[in-house]
């Protein structure tokens, strides 16, 4: 039996609000990335969200980090 994924509703926006405001990917938004390019629901505005997020990886406008959370790492 494999594992559903669901997300909560308005995670898109909270983790693009949240990666703005600290310019940082930490690894649970790489999971919560994961669990919704997984999901198969995801709406147009949420997609494009996401695709703006990649897109700003791409040109190094973010910084990935490998803590769990941005809120322990901001010191």
């Amino acid at each position: 039996m494999n594992p559903s994924i669901k997300l909560l509703p308005h995670a898109i926006s909270e983790l693009m609000a949240q990666v703005s405001a600290t310019r940082k990917i930490t690894l649970a938004d790489r999971y919560g990335l994961m669990a919704a390019i997984l999901e198969d629901s995801l709406d147009e505005e949420d997609r494009f969200s996401i695709d703006r997020l990649l897109r700003a990886l791409r040109r190094g406008r973010l910084q990935i980090v490998d803590e769990i959370s941005s809120l322990l790492c901001s010191g």
